[in-house]
């Protein structure tokens, strides 16, 4: 199949207002702000079929010191499992999601609201972080450092999320690529995570020197037989005072937004582009008079109008 002849889809916006899974609050606001902001009109305005699935109940993070068994994770595991069944809903009306979120544990939904047992699935994980990390060797409550963790089945991992999809685990170590980790923030279980499970990393140093390349090579590195291709994308991947959206912004520089805006085209504009989650975007942290959102919806408009499936 060529370009010209790929049919289209729609963009499904999926709205998942939680922070429940995170540090603190702030990331359940991020669809409404971003609708605020004009994301629809704009994805319109840019030759792109645009449709409002509207938001799941907002969800809220609040303190409990026992989140590991109390009701903090139960409904962590709902909020999951309902974008889940938004993400195949959507694919099942032949549209291509973009869930907002919303916590690091929605890439989650998107790979269990995407698997059929027909489709072959290769995620690229667009993260300053490998959110490989357990209960037990981070007890801070922060489930969505654990996103990984869950997806791929580490030992450890919490068994009411990790089976929330159709098989368990949700994917096998080949199919995740991770892009734009910063060295520096790898815990010591993550480190050897990644050296057992042999995980193919490109670390935010060299997508630095070039961009595109980085994510090419990224593309590259997925089995040769996938045929869904989905993106994670957490806005902390940049840095803080080029785009101050992150939900935690004490942490590391990250990539130049000009550079996060070439890595989204380029994953974007592969043929098997099948699903992009939005996480950790903090709208409290952007400048008061919404230029920072305007300028993340800029980037999102930009990379989606790459895609063939978008925009013939």
């Amino acid at each position: 199949m060529t370009t010209t002849d790929m049919q289209t889809l729609k963009l499904a916006i999926i709205g998942a207002p939680t922070s429940v899974a995170s540090f603190a609050p702030g990331q359940e606001k991020a669809p409404a702000a971003l609708r605020a902001a004009g994301l629809e009109g704009r994805l319109r305005s840019a030759g792109i079929d645009t449709e409002d699935l509207g938001d799941l109940p907002v969800s809220r993070w609040t303190a409990d010191r026992e989140w590991y068994s109390g009701p903090t994770m139960a409904r962590i595991v709902a909020d999951v499992i309902a974008a889940r069944d938004c993400v195949a809903s959507a694919h099942a009306a032949g549209y291509l999601p973009l869930l907002i979120g919303g916590n690091c544990t929605l890439a989650l939904a998107m790979v269990a609201g995407t698997l059929t047992p027909n489709r072959s699935i290769g995620l690229i994980y667009f993260d300053g972080h490998l959110d490989l990390n357990t209960p037990t060797t981070e007890p801070d409550g922060a489930v969505d450092w654990m996103g990984v963790t869950h997806l791929l089945g580490v030992d450890g991992c919490i068994e009411s999320l990790r089976d929330i999809g159709p098989r368990s685990p949700l994917l096998t170590p080949e199919c995740v690529v991770f892009l734009g980790v910063n060295a520096d923030s790898v815990t010591a279980f993550e480190k050897r995570q990644r050296q057992e499970l042999h995980l193919q990393v490109i670390e935010a140093a060299e997508v630095m020197v070039d961009a595109r390349a980085a994510a090419l090579r990224a593309l590259e590195w997925l089995p040769p037989d996938i045929e869904s291709l989905l993106v994670h994308f957490d806005v902390d991947v940049i840095d803080f005072f080029d785009l101050p959206l992150a939900e935690n912004y004490v942490r590391f520089g990250g990539l130049r937004l000009a550079d996060a805006q070439e890595v989204l085209r380029t994953l974007l504009s592969d043929r098997r582009f099948d699903g992009l989650t939005i996480t950790e975007l903090n709208p409290d942290h952007g400048a008061e008079d919404g230029s920072t959102l305007s300028s993340f919806i800029d980037l999102l408009v930009d990379a989606s109008s790459e895609s063939p499936r978008l925009v013939r």
